[in-house]
């Protein structure tokens, strides 16, 4: 059992929280009441942000204290939003969420997974008609086996997993989130993942 605290109470944060919990994970949520983030975290082995990923870096760099040694999961995508509420372009464009995070937090080893997908598809990978992929991005090998397990525990078969490397890959993951305002006009809000054929 895995000490868990997820940072936004959303449809992500919810979803997580729902599957993470029936893993058999002790799980705490916290929303955006006055000092909820800091008191989750505290007490956390693994925090997840799922946080609106614009003001992300902001919040979690006012938790350096509590999120020092931690797992920090990051599964949000920073993005100019376009009026409809749709991903528009990057917010750190030549960067991403992720490496701005883990550069502003040198004692928090961020693992950034899960933000090439819809939400629901995090908790429910064989719900698609193909083989969807997770990939994995971070500094810290053990951490990265920590979250592997987590993403099992929630339904992930092993070969569906990929390990990109250090936190630098997150950028290219990122990007992929400028074809989600495009596949949802096009085919409507059901579930999808970005795959990688072999």
């Amino acid at each position: 059992m895995t000490v868990i605290a997820i940072l936004g109470n959303g449809r992500v944060g919810s979803n997580l929280a729902t599957a993470l919990t029936r893993a058999g994970h002790e799980v705490t949520t916290a929303d955006r009441t006055p000092g909820a983030a800091a008191n989750a975290a505290r007490t956390a082995q693994v925090v997840i942000n799922a946080m609106p990923g614009a003001g992300s870096l902001e919040r979690l760099v006012a938790l350096r204290e509590e999120l020092r040694g931690k797992i920090l999961v990051d599964v949000s995508n920073a993005t100019v939003d376009d009026p409809d509420g749709l991903p528009a372009d990057l917010l750190y464009p030549g960067s991403s969420l992720a490496e701005q995070l883990q550069e502003a937090l040198p004692q928090t080893r961020v693992v950034k997974t899960l933000n090439t997908m819809l939400f629901t598809v995090m908790t429910a990978p064989t719900a698609l008609t193909r083989a969807p992929d997770a990939f994995l991005s971070g500094e810290d090998p053990q951490a990265k086996q920590t979250v592997r397990q987590l993403l099992t525990d929630v339904g992930w078969r092993e070969e569906w997993i990929t390990d990109l490397g250090g936190i630098r890959t997150a950028r290219a993951t990122e990007a992929a989130v400028l074809f989600v305002p495009h596949v949802i006009r096009s085919s409507g809000f059901s579930p999808f993942a970005i795959s990688v054929a072999r």
